[in-house]
């Protein structure tokens, strides 16, 4: 398998990172690249063909993609790397537009876990989807539109000595304009969307979230370092689409991209981890290669998932909330994510899988487990291994800065992750 180029790589996930602004867009974008690399796009409530082809389903957020090769039999496995599409935001409220000192606000609602200090006084945007009276779903993105505003020190002077603390509801609606700009009637949505040419009385539901507008960007010595939105998780999310787009034709399994939504907020919806999406495409492609129950369970005994999501590196301004035995370092390369409790589902197995996989794709990668005294998060990995018994491994890129709307990740890593995932694909 050849090497990826690392400037083409990062400087294309930069691309499909600013394409990705929700989880909608980010689903959308893997199909489009898909449908252009010739897999077919597939109707969830129609017949699917039986013949090897590739193909994707976009469910929602949710987006699966395979290879379904030539040679593939009832009892065939399947190489699946599972990742997820939404990230820590905010999103917006039913009514939301409110008028306080003559300055407009939007109302919004804290979405999964965000660090929303780094959110304040960054150009934002709203994204996401609407759905209109005549059935149709519309993706949207306003651009630069909205802003959370810091108070001034001179405000709150003990803020760098005592700390600062933000209530979700009072501090963190961001701002869109003046009262006396507004024409007539006009409210946020109806503002949003005319760059969509929507009219905001057609509107019969909406999924719009906020989205930091700054572009990715490299920096620091050699460029080493990357800095964007949204990477926990879409550096695996690409990585997987990368690996897809490569994947052979002639492989002894059928490769599988899935990348769920909803993650953030625990996965348990119609296209997370925890709902059906991943085990409704394997039970109807399975169904399609001649497999009954028992071929099915035979092939899911004999298949592999790669949970990917972001890790954590070693803080260095805050060393002490590592486990002191095991340092992941930004350019160590990719995470072996393991945890006694289950919160990962990588065991003694699923690590030798890896490890042989990264060896093969001739990329370093390192352990992480957390300090005792710090609960790790969790991901889809064990989710997914107990909804299908099918064997997990978690892994996925360090970074600093999770959570934030501007994450920072090694140049080195995000490669790294690409070519072990394509490697997960290609072997044996």
């Amino acid at each position: 398998m050849p090497a990826l180029d690392t400037d083409v790589y990062i400087a294309d996930l930069a691309a499909f990172i600013q394409a990705s602004p929700t989880s909608y867009h980010a689903a959308a974008e893997v199909a489009r690249r898909l449908e252009e690399a010739g897999f077919e796009r597939l109707d969830e409530t129609a017949e699917w063909p039986a013949t090897p082809g590739r193909r994707v389903i976009v469910r929602d957020g949710a987006v699966i993609a395979w290879v379904q090769t030539a040679g593939a039999g009832a009892a065939t496995p399947f190489r699946i790397l599972g990742a997820h599409t939404d990230s820590p935001s905010f999103k917006l409220k039913p009514n939301p537009t409110s008028n306080s000192e003559g300055v407009l606000q939007a109302g919004v609602e804290v979405y999964g876990g965000p660090l929303i200090n780094s959110w304040l006084d960054r150009e934002l945007e709203l994204a996401g989807r609407v759905a209109t009276a005549d059935g149709a779903t519309h993706l949207v993105r306003t651009g630069p539109m909205l802003r959370i505003p810091q108070l001034a020190i001179h405000l709150d002077r003990e803020v760098n000595s005592k700390g600062l603390t933000l209530d979700k509801q009072r501090h963190t609606q961001p701002i869109w304009g003046s009262a006396g700009d507004l024409d007539g009637d006009a409210d946020l949505l109806a503002v949003a969307l005319r760059g969509a040419g929507i009219a905001s009385d057609d509107v019969e539901g909406h999924d719009l979230l906020l989205a930091d507008t700054q572009a990715p960007a490299r920096f620091g010595l050699a460029d080493a370092f990357f800095a964007a939105g949204r990477m926990d998780n879409l550096s695996s999310v690409y990585a997987g689409l990368v690996a897809l787009l490569a994947a052979p034709d002639d492989a002894a399994h059928v490769s599988v991209l899935a990348a769920f939504d909803h993650e953030e907020l625990g996965s348990e919806s119609r296209s997370g981890a925890s709902g059906p999406v991943l085990e409704d495409v394997l039970v109807r492609v399975s169904a399609a290669l001649g497999a009954g129950e028992i071929e099915r369970r035979r092939a899911f005994a004999d298949s592999w998932i790669l949970s990917s999501d972001a890790g954590h590196a070693v803080h260095p301004n805050y060393s002490e909330r590592h486990d002191p035995g095991n340092r992941p370092v930004l350019g160590g390369g990719p995470l072996l994510k393991l945890n006694a409790s289950q919160r990962y589902a990588s065991d003694a197995i699923g690590s030798a899988l890896w490890r042989d996989v990264c060896r093969r794709a001739g990329v370093p990668t390192q352990a992480f487990v957390s300090n005792n005294s710090i609960p790790c998060g969790s991901t889809i990995g064990p989710l997914a291994a107990t909804r299908l018994g099918i064997r997990t491994v978690d892994v996925g890129v360090p970074l600093l800065s999770m959570h934030s709307a501007r994450e920072l990740a090694h140049v080195d890593d995000l490669a790294a992750l690409g070519a072990a995932v394509s490697e997960f694909f290609a072997s044996a």
